[in-house]
């Protein structure tokens, strides 16, 4: 159950968030850090 929450959040997180696949980590604001993090969190928690 715990997975199915965490692949219907990744689907969520890719439509409604940005995508900053191609900006530098370093050069992000605390804000976009954040977000960043959130989805590395969630997609990590839907693969396993």
């Amino acid at each position: 159950m715990k997975k199915a929450i965490f692949k219907t959040l990744a689907k969520i997180n890719k439509v409604v968030l940005p995508s900053l696949f191609k900006k530098d980590p370093n050069r992000l604001t605390t804000f976009q850090k954040a977000i960043l993090g959130y989805r590395y969190w969630v997609l990590t928690n839907a693969l396993d």
